[in-house]
């Protein structure tokens, strides 16, 4: 039987009642200093319980992961009663959530690590990037190569975080490895200059990604984690000398632990995608052998093309969920969609985050 998006589907022992996912969002919302998600996160989230099922925000494992302002965490008992309240407003509602587990590595400040020091990362590789504090951009700081014990404490951190999680009442979690932040910074050559057993072959260059993994499923059972990945983007100055070798053997290895699913980064609104890459994407897309979340300016004639045709098992939105609540009501009804306000992504409380209008509202 021919599955589109409005099909429900099996995600690993999740049932979701349709394909069309909520991609994790950035949106800035939570208080600077605890960590805490907003209380108007609640509202937030329950407004797109709809969603066949939401992936929550990028969350910091611990405070040495974070290199944003007002982004939430999941490493403390406070963090876990105020994404308890989420989940069940979500759930409430009959809706799926997991939280993506996130360290961002090199892509931080100074500024916003434990009494001042360096970020952590592979290696002493300065990323060329600006990060945002005190109301203006400033260059990233230069990083600190992570020795092999904060490497195992953050491993740690990983599984403390996927406890909390659990916790909280989510039903399963995700392990950010995209985007060039931390596990995406161990898989890569650009930013891997390790000769240790966490650098050099390809082995021991997924060596984080397959310990987090582990670490994780000693909490949770593999068809509650997904992994993300981003083989061919370049956000936050990442890259690799052989993308389709270095991914195909990190997927082969995703295999092994038979997880929910695989959320790919096909591309980005920023990113252009050359025909290589897409070759690329097609062959690590054959590599995989479970679920697939397909991510990267999907609308909804492709994303029903890319289900139909079994390219994808579902397709994850990211800016069209910020500007409609309601998308799977939207896109069933072939509705017009708001627009997003681009200005009021990462600031603004609740005006561009609560307050686009749902289809009855017009």
């Amino acid at each position: 039987m021919m599955s589109d998006l409005f099909s429900p589907a099996m995600v690993g022992n999740v049932e979701t009642r349709n394909r069309i996912f909520m991609a994790p969002l950035t949106r800035s919302r939570a208080d600077d200093e605890s960590d805490v998600p907003a209380d108007m996160a609640i509202e937030y989230y329950a407004q797109r319980a709809s969603s066949g099922l939401i992936i929550a925000e990028a969350t910091q494992i611990n405070p040495v992961g974070k290199g944003y302002i007002r982004t939430p965490g999941i490493y403390a008992a406070e963090h876990v009663q105020k994404w308890r309240e989420i989940t069940d407003a979500v759930h409430a509602k009959g809706g799926k959530i997991f939280l993506q587990l996130w360290h961002v590595g090199r892509i931080s400040h100074t500024h916003f690590q434990p009494n001042g020091n360096a970020p952590l990362a592979p290696s002493a590789v300065k990323p060329d990037v600006e990060v945002f504090f005190d109301g203006k951009k400033q260059p990233a700081s230069m990083p600190k190569a992570m020795t092999v014990e904060e490497i195992k404490s953050t491993v740690e951190d990983f599984r403390k975080a996927a406890a909390y999680a659990k916790e909280a009442h989510f039903d399963g979690v995700e392990i950010h490895s995209a985007n060039g932040y931390l596990i995406d910074q161990f898989i890569r050559d650009k930013t891997n200059h390790r000769d240790d057993e966490y650098g050099g072959s390809l082995e021991n260059r997924c060596r984080l990604l397959s310990e987090v993994t582990e670490a994780v499923l000693t909490v949770w059972e593999p068809s509650q984690v997904g992994v993300r990945l981003s083989p061919v983007g370049n956000q936050n100055d990442i890259a690799d000398s052989d993308p389709l070798n270095t991914f195909t053997y990190a997927i082969n290895m995703l295999n092994n632990y038979h997880l929910a699913y695989l959320h790919m980064v096909e591309k980005f609104p920023t990113m252009g995608i050359s025909n290589r890459d897409l070759k690329i994407q097609e062959s690590l897309r054959n590599v995989w052998q479970g679920f697939y979340i397909a991510n990267g300016e999907y609308d909804y004639l492709n994303g029903q093309r890319a289900v139909e045709s079994g390219y994808a098992d579902a397709v994850a939105y990211g800016r069209p969920y910020i500007a409609n609540p309601d998308l799977v009501e939207r896109f069933a009804l072939g509705a017009e969609l708001n627009e997003p306000d681009p200005d009021t992504f990462y600031q603004g409380e609740e005006k561009g985050y609560t307050d686009y209008p749902f289809l009855n509202e017009r």
